[in-house]
């Protein structure tokens, strides 16, 4: 009786493509978890990217009809959304999960199946939100199920978010090499050490409230206001100063590039680590979920009442950012300074974070009648746009370590420069527009003196601009990743941990 061999189900006999899924799909190994943070944090700032375009254009002329008027609304909760929990925190959370494991000399990036769960949680959250807005749900959409929609996939987000932070914290905390303290960590692990700290306080508050809102909704919707009111609840998450805690690893990348390129140690490297806890006061806001502002009238007396919280929740984390620069340019003056292309994004892109920053001091104060107007939308451009500089300032920075490939000087600083020219134009008009009382939130109805379709239409061509910028850096990255210069081990002569530990690109 003759047999039929059956061919052996070996690993060389699956289809290669199935087999690299299926490993990225499984994956613990921290360099692809993050790096699907990132590429999935790019997704989403495409998109968000593509309707604050679509919003600026119809505010250009203000009786225009190019989005419904009943959508209006949660396409700028779309953007708000976005811009923080799927841009900012998994933007950050993917770099420093690539990078801080081999900074502090860790073999793996501690509870790694935590941090994949983590990324997967975040993903499929994200696409909830942005499923649930596209099929009328979230803040003031008619489908009460897609609303419901929208606060689960946002509550998943959260915990994804949570799950990749306990990962990182606990990486910076437990898994460094040993004769490292954690004082001698690197800034871009200490900035991950703060940051994770300060989203494991802050967004847990944000989950419960979710929790409150989503129940109300779904059945009496009394208390919560229902889908016109999810925002009057959650919208501090959104906005500053909260946003301010989802960038601190920005400033981490910054103190740890600096040296490097001025070719000298970190000058005060506590006054580094101070910097960098001031920034985090903003999460005191979390307590009272609401921002305070300075009502410079009456008595000195209430002066004194009104700027003491101003200062704690607006001044401080400004005073953390300058203390950080201060010490950046005292490295510069100290050394030898031989710039690098990845520098210049990073720079930048911490100047807009500090310009939105210091729009958000000055928003607070009542007497210069810029509540409910666009200047809190464009402080919230500068602060996610800014964040996205920094980003690619790093990646290009540590990408032989991502990629094993360079990516190309001039495209970093070019692409560095064209994002800061639309990060300006997107943000700058609407500072002007909102001294002129442009209202937030609307596309259509409004009025004031002055140019009103000049500085609309001057953001709309920084939003445009910006969407070019990402689409030109995602093919950069692209064509370095297949056909770029191979890196050599220490290509910026940095002489720090994670250029000498085994972290090849995989």
């Amino acid at each position: 009786m003759s047999t039929v061999e059956v061919p052996s189900l070996t690993h060389s006999s699956r289809p290669p493509a199935l087999g690299l899924a299926g490993e990225w799909l499984t994956t613990t190994d921290h360099r692809r978890i993050g790096r699907m943070f990132i590429g999935g944090a790019a997704v989403w700032l495409a998109t968000m990217v593509v309707v604050s375009t679509i919003l600026g254009a119809e505010r250009i002329v203000s009786d225009s009809s190019l989005v419904p008027a009943d959508s209006v609304l949660q396409l700028f909760s779309l953007v708000r959304t976005l811009a923080s929990f799927g841009v900012m925190i998994p933007l950050f959370i993917g770099l420093a999960i690539v990078v801080v494991p081999m900074q502090v000399g860790a073999r793996a990036i501690s509870f790694a199946r935590v941090a994949s769960l983590g990324f997967y949680l975040w993903l499929i959250g994200s696409g909830l939100i942005v499923g649930a807005i596209a099929a009328n749900g979230g803040p003031g959409g008619g489908n009460a199920q897609m609303v419901d929609l929208y606060l689960i996939g946002l509550a998943l987000s959260i915990l994804g978010a949570l799950a990749a932070s306990v990962s990182l914290f606990s990486t910076v905390l437990t898994a460094r090499t040993a004769g490292m303290s954690l004082a001698d960590a690197p800034m871009l692990a200490w900035s991950s050490l703060v940051g994770a700290a300060a989203l494991l306080l802050t967004l847990p508050v944000m989950l419960g409230t979710i929790i409150f809102a989503a129940v109300d909704h779904h059945y009496e919707r009394i208390a919560f206001g229902g889908n016109e009111g999810i925002m009057t609840w959650l919208g501090w998450a959104f906005t500053q100063p909260q946003t301010f805690i989802y960038v601190v690893v920005a400033l981490g990348v910054l103190a740890d590039m600096t040296p490097v390129m001025a070719r000298a140690k970190q000058p005060l490297r506590g006054a580094v680590v101070i910097g960098l806890g001031l920034i985090s006061t903003a999460l005191v806001g979390t307590v009272s979920q609401t921002s305070h502002s300075l009502n410079w009238s009456g008595s000195l007396t209430d002066k004194a009442k009104s700027f003491i919280p101003y200062a704690l929740y607006n001044l401080l984390p400004l005073l953390g950012l300058v203390i950080v620069l201060a010490t950046a340019l005292l490295a510069v003056v100290s050394g030898k300074p031989k710039i690098i292309a990845p520098f210049f994004p990073t720079a930048l892109g911490v100047g807009m974070i500090m310009t939105a920053m210091l729009g958000n001091a000055v928003q607070r104060i009542d007497q210069a009648g810029l509540s409910g107007t666009v200047f809190d939308e464009a402080a919230l451009i500068y602060l996610t746009y800014g964040s996205v500089l920094v980003a690619w300032g790093a990646l290009a920075f540590w990408g032989p370590r991502i990629w094993g490939k360079m990516l190309p000087g001039a495209a970093v600083v070019g692409l560095g420069v064209l994002g800061f020219m639309a990060t300006v134009l997107a943000a700058l008009p609407y500072y002007i527009a909102g001294f002129a009382n442009q209202p937030a939130d609307v596309a259509s109805d409004f009025d004031y003196s002055g140019p009103q379709a000049l500085w609309n239409l001057l953001s709309t061509a920084g939003h445009a601009l910006m969407a070019l910028c990402v689409l030109a850096a995602v093919a950069t990255v692209i064509r370095a990743r297949m056909a770029g210069a191979k890196a050599t081990e220490d290509p910026w002569d940095a002489r720090t941990l994670e250029w000498s530990v085994d972290g090849g690109a995989r």
